[in-house]
């Protein structure tokens, strides 16, 4: 769902055939993948590291990605002079997370680049602009919960727009950002029930939902567009 924003950033860092990147908190193999592309296009072979807590979902990866099982709050920095340090979707949801951008920002090279996609639901807070179907306002409810259940565990639902300030204070230069907000998307319904699936349990105890209108509008995904929520993408550079 977010893999052409991610790539086309990307492009305009200008990651290039030599480069050492390193992807935190990888999850599925797409931005490993996007990255190998362009540190193999020409010239010298770049290389990808790709690390998480859980690596499972890596599967097969190209030649020049490697996959390594890694804690980014409690384990020590898989190394140092990084071209480009790149996470999506995983600062928001560390307690830690000031201190674990810090930390990044520390293993580039004079020069590198530190790029951040977090999301920001304060902008838009809700899975259907336009509802009109009962089972589309029964989503909102779902979703506002959702965010208030993240919030609970330590999630920043606002991180995103904190992003800017907070490479600056890392002493990184030329901060660029800007904010993608998908109102439908093919993918949109498979986060949707991604999401809801993986906290069932928490939303049904907080007693704002039941476990039946949870299921009705996990089932009722088959036929919805969710809005996917926004995506702020922040980066900036290690002064030489």
């Amino acid at each position: 769902m977010f893999d052409r924003v991610t790539d086309q950033h990307f492009e305009a860092i200008g990651v290039a055939a030599g480069w050492r990147c390193w992807e935190v908190g990888a999850g599925g193999p797409a931005v490993p993948r996007l990255l190998a592309e362009r540190v193999h296009r020409g010239g010298t072979p770049g290389t990808v590291l790709a690390t998480d807590i859980e690596i499972g979902w890596l599967g097969e990866m190209p030649a020049g990605v490697e996959v390594r099982q890694h804690d980014v709050v409690h384990d020590e920095v898989p190394g140092a002079g990084f071209d480009l340090v790149h996470a999506r979707l995983v600062l928001v949801h560390l307690p830690e997370r000031e201190t674990v951008l810090r930390r990044l920002a520390g293993t580039l090279r004079p020069g590198g680049w530190l790029f951040v996609e977090d999301v920001e639901t304060a902008l838009q807070p809700v899975a259907f602009l336009d509802p009109h179907a009962d089972v589309e306002f029964l989503g909102n409810r779902i979703r506002a919960d959702f965010v208030a259940l993240l919030e609970q565990r330590g999630a920043d639902m606002t991180f995103g727009r904190k992003l800017p300030r907070l490479l600056r204070w890392c002493g990184l230069v030329d901060v660029t950002a800007d904010g993608r907000i998908t109102l439908a998307h093919p993918g949109g319904a498979d986060l949707e029930r991604a999401n809801i699936d993986q906290v069932r349990a928490g939303l049904v105890g907080q007693g704002h939902v039941t476990a039946e209108e949870v299921d009705t509008y996990l089932s009722a995904l088959d036929r919805l567009t969710p809005a996917g929520p926004p995506l702020i993408s922040v980066y900036g550079r290690r002064p030489e």
